[in-house]
């Protein structure tokens, strides 16, 4: 694998925004069923030692992924997924924020526009997330930059092994 793929994590405070540019070395299709089907997002993306558990998805516009990052202890944090739009591997967006056990939201959230582009053997995802509230933004930023580079750096790991099967 390749250790000089891009990486840029870029805040705009005034904007509410945070953009996450990440280059992966793996074809289009496994990075897409990566972000895309919960039996792969389950595996990377809860940052280490928590795990993810999804208890259901259903990626369609209008459809929902209702899912918990679990603490080593057993501790449940959920959260609240609805696609927006899908453009299959090229594009999908969502409207993401935690909830309780019983998928009541806790508001506000963030929207999620996710964009795929591949060149060669290397896929390129874009991410930018908008907070509904700079206040709650500023509030887990700090978590929440230190969670997404592990998250993808776990992805990175999960995209190896699958690619050398």
């Amino acid at each position: 694998m390749t250790n000089n793929l891009f990486f840029d994590f870029a805040v705009d405070k005034a904007a509410q925004t945070v953009t996450i540019t990440r280059e992966f070395d793996a074809g289009l299709s496994l990075v897409w069923d990566a972000f895309t089907k919960a039996e792969l997002l389950d595996q990377w993306v809860a940052p280490k030692p928590f795990t993810a558990r999804t208890k259901y998805m259903d990626f369609t516009v209008g459809g929902k992924r209702f899912y918990a990052m679990v603490s080593p202890e057993g501790q449940e944090r959920w959260g609240l997924q609805e696609y927006r739009s899908i453009s299959p591997k090229t594009h999908f967006s969502m409207y993401n924020c935690f909830a309780d056990s019983n998928e009541n939201p806790e508001l506000p959230g963030s929207e999620w526009d996710h964009t795929f582009s591949e060149a060669g053997e290397k896929t390129t995802v874009v991410i930018r997330i908008y907070n509904e509230s700079l206040e709650r933004m500023e509030r887990i930023l700090d978590g929440f930059t230190q969670g997404m580079k592990m998250s993808l750096s776990n992805l990175e790991a999960l995209l190896a092994s699958l690619s050398n099967k």
